[in-house]
């Protein structure tokens, strides 16, 4: 993989002389009492400002001003006018904008596009206090309160919009989220090397508009540059009945003069050699098209996630009306010496001082938890994480990790010997990683472990047990717990990881994803069978048995998933039936922006092979009476689904399913008043055998 320049190398920036301050300033009083005249740079986030590692702004906040940089905060501004974001001056070199942690649409609107009342992310999570689409109307506000300041949007919400996508909550295509924010650049993925890099380059003098060769930045060009080979991405991945083309990843290409700015799909091809992916660039179809045909977008969205791998990912342009919006390839990932820095710096790990006593439920959660690694090589369709922080596991050092645990335990306030997670993305992916540096930066799978482990791939956990035991053994800890989901089919390859885990680290109840049961919905996400499930239970109950500890697995499943049908979902139904799983909370597929598992939802084909005009259309669970059913079949303990399902039963000629016997999904008789119902309910609850502390959730 292609060496990266260590983030930390830069020379500093002269403002360090200013620095470091004991939270970054949100006020100009602020910025007067450390005796600024000005901010070099100016974030604009939709969450409260908490001055901690997990949280996005202040880690790059930290960041930048480590490069000797003043780092200015406008936290959850009011966006009705510009003068919110005029409150620190005009910044010497840009805006950073960001939704936040969350997506702004994810965190304000439930799946079924119902309206929260509650922000984890507010002071006292009191809910409003960011506009739907945060990125856009930040920008813009950005843009009035200072014309000639650059604005770069980066994040969650903004890196999953960085081209045309279908957008849930408005059921359409929309444009590139740079395109209608009118940003200068977009930074997607995890952007310290990009931020670091744009920030010196323009202290330096460089315009915004002349830098376009860092990795993991999109910008708008309007000419495409000489000397590239421009690929029509239907050489990847042929949609539709077309000629057939070369294939872009075998030995030999087609190249362009060094003169051209497209190749046509129908040019002949007179020479062949292998283009530099280092100067190629796949076209993929434009806004307009895929906005109009299905396959276009399923074709689109396919490439984009081929094109994933920093050790080989090519640059792809979308057409927007008369503009190209160009995506340079994957930042390369931090090693684990810069990782570890990330977190050293001068954190206060608290809310700023201008929240006084108000509670922060997302900051009240992390605050004894402990990120220990980023990224995810799973790659379930449904899930964002890999697309945002990609396939390549960063990891930190034992040292760092056991370092941040002594700092929680000595000035955290509330700190009662527990560590409450050291997880990230997924719990056991710790120092996993492909055998051969070479192989994986070859590697264009989607997954590495689907549909089954790969060969090439290291599953040995003794790193992460070491750790688990090191932290566990510090004076002052307690207990460390794993909060982090599982990845059970990963942790089965390791039986004393499981005794480890299930021994000292799980805290009465382990959350894991089954997602389903049936193969079809679960090929679709790209999840294992249900009998690695199994097996992982099958050790779980054996070790709790050993260390004489009674503990529950919290299984998570996915109501209405793309390629779900109603048969599915029964069959689901009565798997949890007969495993006495009564689940509390569930949760409807929620189609995110970039998600393999959205494009299934919005085209109804299937982007995990090549898309064709003729290719089988899916089943999509879509409109409100069907994801209800779906969500139902989940509850089917719960009186006030039995008249839906009863239905749905009935019309899939399966009446033989309701009655009052043990083998029955639901029963014929149906509650009247509400005391009934409470009284039946209860009943379920008692024959169960469920306790007031032994609960199942889905989502």
């Amino acid at each position: 993989m292609q060496n990266a320049i260590d983030i930390f190398s830069y020379r500093k920036y002269w403002a360090k002389r200013f620095l470091p301050v004991s939270q970054l300033p949100m006020s100009r009083e602020e910025m007067d009492t450390l005796g600024w005249d000005s901010c070099d740079i100016i974030l604009v986030t939709g969450d409260a400002y908490v001055d901690h590692p997990s949280f996005g702004m202040a880690l790059v906040g930290r960041l930048l001003e480590a490069q000797g940089f003043r780092v200015g905060i406008i936290s959850q501004p009011d966006w009705t006018s510009a003068e919110a974001f005029q409150v620190l001056g005009k910044p010497n070199l840009y805006f950073g904008v960001t939704a936040g942690n969350m997506d702004s649409m994810v965190n304000r609107y439930t799946a079924d596009r119902k309206l929260r009342s509650d922000d984890a992310y507010s002071p006292d999570a009191v809910g409003g206090k960011r506009p739907d689409r945060s990125v856009l109307v930040y920008s813009q506000r950005c843009r009035e309160a200072f014309k000639d300041v650059p604005v770069i949007i980066g994040g969650i919400e903004a890196s999953l919009r960085r081209i045309a996508h279908f957008d849930y909550w408005s059921d359409k295509v929309r444009r590139s989220v740079l395109v209608d924010s009118k940003a200068d650049m977009l930074l997607y993925g995890n952007a310290e090397r990009a931020i670091v890099e744009i920030s010196h380059r323009l202290a330096k003098g460089e315009t915004i508009d002349t830098i376009t060769d860092i990795r993991g930045s999109s910008f708008i060009c309007r000419e495409l540059p000489e000397n590239w080979t421009i690929i029509d991405s239907s050489s990847v991945d042929t949609p539709g009945k077309l000629e057939a083309k070369i294939d872009p990843y075998a030995e030999q290409q087609p190249t362009c003069s060094t003169k051209q700015k497209e190749a046509p799909a129908t040019d002949n091809v007179v020479q062949f050699v292998r283009p530099d992916r280092h100067t190629s660039a796949i076209r993929l179809p434009a806004y307009e098209q895929v906005k109009k045909d299905p396959v276009l977008y399923a074709h689109a969205a396919r490439v984009l996630h081929l094109e994933t791998n920093p050790g080989n990912a090519r640059a792809l342009i979308q057409r927007h009306g008369n503009r190209d919006v160009w995506l340079n390839p994957p930042p390369i990932p931090l090693t684990t010496k810069e990782f570890d820095k990330l977190f050293e710096f001068t954190y206060t790990r608290k809310p700023h001082s201008i929240y006084g006593k108000a509670r922060i439920p997302a900051y009240e959660m992390i605050r004894h938890s402990v990120n220990i690694m980023r990224g995810c090589f799973g790659g379930c369709t449904f899930c964002s994480i890999t697309e945002h922080e990609g396939r390549i596991i960063q990891n930190r050092s034992e040292k760092s990790i056991l370092n941040e645990i002594e700092t929680i335990r000595d000035n955290v306030p509330g700190f009662t010997g527990v560590i409450s997670d050291l997880g990230g993305p997924t719990a056991n992916m710790y120092r996993l990683q492909c055998k051969d540096p070479e192989i994986e930066s070859a590697c264009r799978k989607l997954s590495c472990v689907f549909p089954g482990i790969c060969k090439n791939l290291k599953t040995d956990h003794t790193s992460l047990i070491n750790l688990y035991r090191h932290a566990r053994e510090l004076p002052g800890v307690k207990k460390v717990t794993i909060a982090s989901g599982l990845r059970y089919d990963l942790a089965v390859q390791s039986p004393e990881y499981v005794k480890e885990l299930v021994t000292h680290h799980v805290g009465g109840y382990l959350k894991i994803a089954p997602e389903h049961t049936e193969e079809g919905p679960l090929n679709l996400m790209m999840k294992p069978g249900i009998g690695t499930y199994d097996r992982f239970k099958e050790m779980f109950e054996k070790y709790s048995a050993e260390a004489g500890k009674e503990q529950y697995l919290i299984p998570y499943f996915i109501a209405a998933h793309p390629g779900t049908t109603e048969k599915d979902m029964l069959e689901l139904a009565l798997w949890l039936k007969q495993n006495n799983f009564r689940l509390d909370q569930v949760q409807n597929f929620l189609p995110s922006p970039m998600a393999l598992a959205t494009a299934m939802y919005h085209t109804h084909r299937n982007p995990l092979k090549r898309v064709r005009n003729k290719s089988e259309e899916l089943v999509v669970p879509k409109g409100i009476r069907m994801r209800r059913l779906h969500k139902a079949f989940l509850r089917y303990h719960d009186p006030d689904n039995w008249p839906m399902i009863r239905e749905a039963l009935k019309k899939m000629g399966r009446s033989d399913l309701i009655g009052n016997g043990k083998r029955h999904l639901v029963p014929r008789w149906q509650p009247g008043a509400k005391k009934d119902s409470i009284q039946a309910k209860n009943t379920v609850l008692r024959k169960s055998g469920r306790s007031a502390g032994r609960g199942y959730r889905a989502r």
